[in-house]
C-alpha cells in the first residue's frame, strides 16, 4: 500500500489537540505551527478525515524543497511525480501563499506551479495538446515560508468544520471544530452532566453529544478524496465508514443541556440537533444565565458568551460575566470553561482562573478561562 506524507491543518492553539487525536487513532505525529505531520495510506486519509474533530483539513504532501527563483520553483515542481496523484483529465486549481520569502508575489507563484504541474503531466501522459481538465477536482496549494516550498494536495474538500448538521446559525457562530476543541479541553466524561448556558445555535452541546456517543464527526458528509478512483480502492471508503459506525456507542445515556435567553436561537439549536440525530440526547431550553439552578454534582459547564466586541455592548457582556461568577463559584464540584476575547474576564467573574489557554476563534484572539472542579462522591 502506498504510504503518503500527510498533514492535518488546524487553527492556531489547537495543534496539540489534533496531535493527541491522531495519536489516539494510532499515528505517530510531529506537531508544528498550524499543522500536524503524520503518515498513512489512502485508507488512513479517509479515516482521519472522518474522525478528526479539531482539524481543518487533511492534505497529502507531494513535495518540499527550497526555492529562491522562479526557475527553481518551476524545475523542482516539474520533477515531482504528479502522475502518481493526478489522472490525465484532473482539474487542479492552485492556491498559494508566501511569507518572508524571496518569491513573494503569490499570483506569479501560483501560475509557475500550475505551468510546472501541467508540463509534468503532459510529459508523463504523452500529451502534446493542452490537458482537458474536465475530470475530478484535485486542489493543490503552494505554501512558501522563508523560501521553503511545500506543495500539497487537499483531500478534504469542504473544511472539516462542515459536519453537515448545521441547518441554521446565529450572529457569531462558533465553528464546529472549535466547539469540539472546547469539549475535549474540558475533559468531560459522558456519565457526567454537561451544560452550555449560552448555547446559541447549539454547536457546543451537539459536539459534546457526538463525542459522548463516540460518533465520527464526518460520518454524515463525504470527502473529496472519496471520489478519486485512481487512488482509492472500490471498497475502502465503505470499509472505513462501516468500522466507524461499529465503534459508535448509541446506547449510552447522556445528560447534556443547552440554554439560551433567545427562544429563536433555541429553536435553531433544536433543528440542528435533529439534523445531527441527537434529539433524544440533548435538552435545549429558553433560559437566562441568572435563572439556571442545579442539584447535580461533578458537571461541566462550557460556554462561549458574547464578547462585547461582536454581540451587544461590552458592559452587557461584563454584567453576564458577573452573573456567571455569582452562580458558578458555589458549584465547587463543577468545572467551568469559558471562552472570551475579554482579557479582563476574571475581574468581572470574581475569581482567578485555574488555567488560561490562548485560542483563536477565526482571526480573533480569545482565552479559555478554566476553573477546575473538585469531584465529590454522590451520596
Amino acid at each position: 500500500m502506498q504510504q503518503y506524507q500527510l498533514i492535518a491543518t488546524a487553527a492556531s492553539g489547537v495543534e496539540a489537540l489534533v496531535g493527541k487525536e491522531l495519536r489516539r487513532l494510532g499515528y505517530q505525529t510531529q506537531v508544528e505551527n498550524g499543522r500536524v505531520r503524520y503518515q498513512g495510506t489512502m485508507k488512513d486519509v479517509i479515516k482521519t478525515n472522518l474522525w478528526l474533530r479539531t482539524a481543518d483539513r487533511v492534505k497529502i504532501v507531494v513535495g518540499e524543497f527550497k526555492a529562491t527563483t522562479f526557475d527553481d520553483l518551476f524545475e523542482q515542481t516539474r520533477a515531482l511525480p504528479w502522475d502518481q496523484y493526478l489522472p490525465v483529465d484532473a482539474q487542479f486549481p492552485v492556491e498559494g501563499k508566501s511569507h518572508r520569502s524571496q518569491l513573494h508575489h503569490v499570483p506569479s507563484v501560483q501560475a509557475i506551479v500550475k505551468k510546472a504541474v501541467a508540463k509534468s503531466l503532459a510529459d508523463s501522459y504523452h500529451r502534446r495538446t493542452r490537458l482537458p481538465e474536465n475530470g475530478m477536482l484535485y486542489p493543490l496549494e503552494v505554501a512558501i515560508v522563508k523560501d521553503h516550498v511545500m506543495l500539497t494536495l487537499d483531500t478534504t474538500g469542504d473544511s472539516l468544520f462542515k459536519r453537515g448538521y448545521r441547518q441554521e446559525k446565529g450572529g457569531a457562530p462558533l465553528k464546529e471544530t472549535m466547539a469540539a476543541a472546547l469539549v475535549l479541553l474540558a475533559h468531560w466524561f459522558n456519565d457526567n452532566p454537561f451544560v452550555d448556558p449560552v448555547c446559541g445555535s447549539g454547536t457546543i452541546p451537539i459536539e459534546a453529544g457526538l463525542i459522548g456517543h463516540n460518533i465520527a464527526p464526518g460520518i454524515n458528509r463525504d470527502f473529496l478524496c472519496e471520489r478519486w478512483t485512481n487512488l482509492v480502492g472500490p471498497t475502502e471508503s465503505d470499509d472505513v465508514r462501516d468500522e466507524a459506525d461499529s465503534l459508535a456507542d448509541y446506547d449510552v445515556q447522556l445528560d447534556i443541556h443547552g440554554y439560551d435567553i433567545d427562544q429563536q436561537m433555541v429553536d435553531i439549536a433544536k433543528r440542528n440537533c435533529q439534523a445531527a440525530g441527537l434529539t433524544h440526547d440533548i435538552t435545549f431550553k429558553q433560559l437566562a444565565v441568572k435563572d439556571w439552578r442545579t442539584d447535580e454534582l461533578n458537571g461541566v459547564i462550557v460556554a462561549n458568551p458574547p464578547y462585547g466586541e461582536r454581540l451587544g455592548d461590552r458592559e452587557e457582556a461584563r454584567q453576564l460575566y458577573r452573573q456567571m461568577g455569582a452562580l458558578y463559584r458555589p458549584l465547587t464540584s463543577w468545572s467551568k470553561y469559558i471562552l472570551t476575547a475579554d482579557l479582563e474576564f476574571e475581574k468581572y467573574y470574581g475569581q482567578q482562573a485555574t488555567k488560561r489557554r490562548k485560542l483563536y476563534n477565526g482571526a480573533l484572539r480569545t482565552d479559555l478561562f478554566q476553573y477546575w472542579g473538585h469531584k465529590v462522591r454522590p451520596r
